[in-house]
């Protein structure tokens, strides 16, 4: 199937489609779970702008701004795993493992750090503080560690151990900082590295929605070139691959995906990871299609944070739930490919 001169793979299209018709379901239970009696009927007419004054203050200001921000943020980090996956041929290299998050969540606690605990994105003089920090965290982390797994090319098994070391590094500093902090500032960063959405506003969300504008088309771009880079460096230059360049995209655009994500609501670990590996095998292809691990990204945030909030006893952060998921995932994709190493 062609679609504007490309083709396009007739069931990651469908599977694209449904996943993404889950993801505006589970949305609207997210914007109606809570204390109030508003429903799914109530929210959608609401949304388009026929509600009461209580259930628009409820929806527009208490409730949307949470699963807006969970959609996101789920969407930025599921494409940034897909594209770092990938690049590396390793479903392991991911935002997480590799140090990207950690460089992010560097920059960012420093800036809540010594500037007295004030973390949202647009807060007085921090409008910018947090995203600056975490992507320029982000980015210096990323070409440190791509410096130092360069060796006639980049082997994945070296740059996720290299990326292992360099998150080892950042929280070790991170909890320096956080123990040389006042009260209110370790308190603030303790929060916010558990990967919460309860402090998200709409101007934590919007900074991200412009990031995945810009960022998701030019990654799109290089849907070409990651398929053909599955077959390895020499293939992919016979085949008119520019391949450094095309590296220098793929991680740029991954880390500022992940670098946004992570200054609006913190490190949420394993979605980065998980979200493409599901995309991928419910899509049937050999690496992860990138707007549906950005769907499968967000899925997966949005539940996890109805779960944290609506379902269980007492709310807690969302990056809790998503790390009781993801951990056994990583736990269980490690013993299968060893067992697949064992049987070579």
């Amino acid at each position: 199937m062609r679609i504007l001169g490309r083709r396009i793979d007739l069931q990651v299209l469908v599977v694209t489609v449904v996943v993404l018709v889950v993801v505006v379901f589970v949305a609207l239970l997210g914007i109606v779970a809570g204390s109030s009696s508003l429903t799914i009927p109530d929210a959608l007419r609401t949304l388009l702008g026929a509600g009461t004054g209580a259930e628009q203050l409820i929806v527009f200001e208490l409730r949307l701004p949470r699963v807006a921000g969970a959609l996101v943020v789920g969407c930025a980090l599921g494409i940034a795993g897909a594209l770092t996956q990938t690049f590396a041929r390793n479903p392991l290299a991911t935002p997480d493992i590799i140090g990207v998050t950690s460089g992010a969540a560097f920059g960012a606690v420093a800036v809540i750090v010594f500037s007295g605990g004030v973390y949202a994105v647009g807060a007085g003089t921090l409008s910018l503080g947090v995203p600056l920090a975490a992507t320029l965290g982000a980015l210096i982390t990323a070409a440190i560690v791509y410096g130092l797994s360069w060796k006639g090319g980049v082997d994945s098994f070296r740059l996720i151990l290299i990326g292992i070391g360099a998150t080892a590094t950042l929280m070790g500093l991170i909890r320096w900082f956080i123990a040389r902090a006042q009260l209110v500032e370790a308190a603030t960063a303790s929060q916010w590295l558990a990967g919460s959405l309860s402090g998200i506003s709409w101007t934590s969300v919007v900074p991200v929605v412009v990031v995945l504008l810009i960022v998701t088309p030019i990654a799109m771009t290089q849907t070409f070139a990651l398929e053909i880079g599955r077959l390895g460096d020499d293939m992919s230059t016979g085949l008119g691959v520019a391949l450094q360049r095309h590296r220098i995209i793929v991680i740029a655009c991954a880390v500022v995906l992940a670098a946004a994500a992570v200054s609006a609501a913190g490190p949420i670990e394993f979605i980065a990871f998980v979200a493409p590996q599901i995309a991928r095998r419910i899509a049937g292809t050999g690496r992860p299609p990138l707007l549906l691990s950005g769907f499968m990204g967000a899925l997966v945030v949005v539940g996890a944070d109805l779960i944290a909030r609506a379902l269980l006893p007492s709310p807690v952060p969302v990056g809790i739930i998503t790390a009781i998921v993801g951990a056994p995932y990583l736990i269980w994709l490690l013993t299968r490919r060893k067992e697949r190493e064992t049987l070579r």
